[in-house]
């Protein structure tokens, strides 16, 4: 039998408490509560907990000074944060207290769940993120080639303000992920070891976001696997070479992205691209 692991949840609303319970619940999983940040903090210096789901605005001690003092004292702790106060500052300071997610109130309870399964099965790291730059208009991350952190990454960019409508938000992070998973894969040849790097812009009339990994790069001439080469006549075409390859059931990813952004621009080498939203 796997062990029990032991959650713990920091919020002054008794409703919020109800609803993770609910959504998180499970025969192998512990789950306690705390309605202020001291007492949040206090149980925490008792005992370990494996994740931690803290709100920002509480009385006593918010849940941003509650990831600082959990960083010090229990370093391997996964740490959720949730808030109704959702601005770039709060969510560049999750990022550099590394905070395992970010979320904004109100959130799925659906995409929270599969982010604590996610922080529960993951193993406790302190250098998967490197944050280079941390500003609410610039962003720039180098972190571990793993699908998982790219994931956990694009939850902090799918937070921060782009001034698109949700929908249109969602599909440019969507996007963004495609490129990335191009990058781990593909460039990384999904080697944990190495390092992905990318940057987010918020301009004033557009967004750019900047992808360079730490592969040879690639040609469009030789990408058989992906959709983007099919012939006209053969949109499915690229199906059968990936199956061949051993690689998942996809190749979509550089066609749906230059439909979800502005302009995609690639280096020379292939091993870097931009992609390029314009704010209406």
């Amino acid at each position: 039998m796997s062990a029990t692991t032991r959650t713990l949840i920091v919020d002054d609303d008794p409703d919020v408490h109800q609803l993770l319970v609910a959504a998180l619940n499970a025969p192998d999983r512990h789950i306690e509560s705390a309605y202020d940040g001291l007492a949040g903090l206090r149980m925490i210096e008792e005992s370990p907990y494996d994740v931690v789901l803290t709100d920002v605005n509480m009385p006593g001690l918010d849940g941003l000074a509650l990831l600082e003092r959990i960083r010090l004292i229990r370093p391997g702790a996964r740490v959720v944060v949730m808030t109704v106060a959702n601005t770039p500052d709060n969510i560049i300071r999750a990022i550099r207290e590394r905070a395992f997610a970010y979320f904004s109130k109100p959130f799925s309870l659906n995409a929270v769940a599969d982010m604590v399964e996610q922080a529960l099965v993951s193993l406790p790291a302190t250098n998967e993120i490197e944050v280079l730059s941390a500003s609410r208009n610039w962003l720039e991350i180098r972190f571990s080639c793993k699908v998982e952190t790219a994931d956990r990454i694009l939850q902090f960019l799918r937070e921060m303000e782009t001034g698109l409508p949700a929908g249109e938000r969602e599909n440019v992070v969507m996007a963004f992920r495609e490129i990335l998973l191009n990058a781990i894969e593909h460039g990384a040849k999904a080697d944990p070891t190495k390092k992905v790097r990318i940057t987010y812009i918020r301009g004033e009339r557009a967004l750019f976001y900047h992808v360079r990994d730490p592969g040879p790069g690639f040609s469009f001439e030789k990408l058989a696997h992906a959709a983007v080469s099919n012939p006209a006549a053969s949109p499915f075409e690229h199906t059968e070479v990936r199956k061949q390859l051993g690689l998942r059931p996809g190749g979509f990813g550089i066609l749906m992205t230059r439909n979800f952004v502005d302009e995609m621009l690639y280096n020379e080498a292939g091993n870097e691209v931009l992609l390029i939203k314009y704010l209406d």
